[in-house]
């Protein structure tokens, strides 16, 4: 899963008492600073973490990939609302080319160095034998379409891309249905008729495959709620903030209680099989996630050197998600200590790889090109 937005340390101080950052300009904005939220970057490799530990050892960690890709997806709600909010706050309307030229430059070169790597791989060298399935494997990510029934998907070793294809598709809806909402004024109002309609859509792709439930778990159905969600906590981001426990210890309390949880709940198996699981285990683990990021998302600098490792997989955690499922496979699904440990650090080598060569040139260029325009 991807950095769905650029984060940016806050500008003015948020709400006093909570820990909540204020939304903040996007870096290249007059006035922007150029450093990154820590307690996001944290959040973020928490999640890609979870992923990297459900295809280490599927077995022993069967619910890690489930929970890490919903909490991207709440992430990616908050995120990506926040920078339409600004729009729309600011000029009145969304800017809907700037918008998709940021989200292309910010996805696609890190994206289209994996599938480099992917053809060399499986093209030239053919490792798996599945040559043939080059073209409609790139056609397939290229387009976010491989969560789409009845069309080609291509290798096996891009699958995981099904949750960028979701992501992607639900950007193409929300943006128009917010700018229509705020013209309005019906932004909560909405956001709740969406999140109900979400949940809904889901039932009834359920209940089309009753009861191979497992099925629609990579559908655009079936992960809407915990985008909307993420999107409905950063419009009610200051009530969600002012019923939060307000001390340093109670706060402090919530977020390692919610990220204990988390952990524990890894070692579970067969969620995506469970229709309790999209009705509930989904949006349960969204609004956790809107809770951490109403306390992180304030952070100037972190509480406690642990979580280094954590802001550093962060970083990384949209090129980690690309590289990591193809390595794993081509590695053939190791089960044992050595091969897991290899599978991870030669996902980390690639990613952080794509962050010197690609993300961060092509990071510094975007930030760069309102001061010339502006020049």
């Amino acid at each position: 899963m991807r950095d769905d937005a650029p984060a940016a340390a806050p500008t003015n101080p948020g709400l006093p008492g909570t820990g909540h950052a204020a939304p903040v300009p996007a870096p290249g904005a007059p006035g922007a600073p150029t450093g990154r939220l820590p307690g996001l970057d944290a959040l973020r490799g928490l999640a890609v973490g979870l992923v990297l530990l459900n295809h280490a050892a599927p077995d022993r960690f069967g619910a890690a990939g489930v929970l890490g890709v919903t909490i991207f997806f709440a992430l990616s709600g908050w995120l990506i609302t926040g920078v339409l909010m600004r729009d729309l706050d600011r000029g009145g309307r969304i800017r809907f080319g700037r918008f998709y030229g940021h989200r292309l430059l910010r996805l696609y070169p890190p994206l289209l160095l994996m599938l480099a790597g992917y053809v060399v791989v499986e093209g030239a060298f053919d490792l798996l034998g599945e040559a043939h399935l080059v073209l409609e494997t790139l056609v397939a990510a290229l387009t976010y379409t491989i969560n789409i029934p009845g069309l080609p998907h291509g290798s096996e070793s891009v699958y995981h891309f099904w949750t960028l294809a979701a992501e992607e598709q639900f950007y193409l809806v929300w943006p128009i249905l917010l700018a229509w909402a705020w013209r309005r004024g019906w932004l909560r109002g909405a956001t709740a008729v969406c999140v109900a309609a979400a949940l809904a859509a889901c039932m009834v792709t359920l209940l089309l495959v009753v009861p191979d439930v497992a099925r629609i778990y990579a559908l655009p159905t079936s992960w809407g709620a915990a985008l909307l969600i993420g999107c409905a906590g950063y419009l009610g981001r200051r009530a969600v903030a002012e019923r939060l426990p307000q001390t340093a210890g109670a706060r402090r309390a919530v977020q390692v209680g919610l990220v204990a949880a988390l952990l524990a709940a890894t070692m579970l198996s067969g969620l995506a099989a469970h229709t309790a699981w999209y009705l509930l285990g989904v949006p349960a683990v969204a609004v956790a996630t809107v809770v951490l990021i109403s306390y992180v998302g304030g952070w100037r600098a972190l509480p406690t050197r642990w979580l280094r490792p954590a802001v550093a997989l962060g970083t990384v955690s949209y090129a980690a998600y690309l590289w990591n499922g193809a390595i794993v496979r081509w590695l053939g699904h190791p089960d044992d200590l050595a091969g897991a440990a290899l599978g991870i650090a030669l996902t980390l080598l690639a990613a952080t790889a794509s962050w010197w060569l690609v993300e961060r040139p092509v990071a510094r260029w975007r930030a760069r090109r309102p001061a010339r325009a502006a020049a």
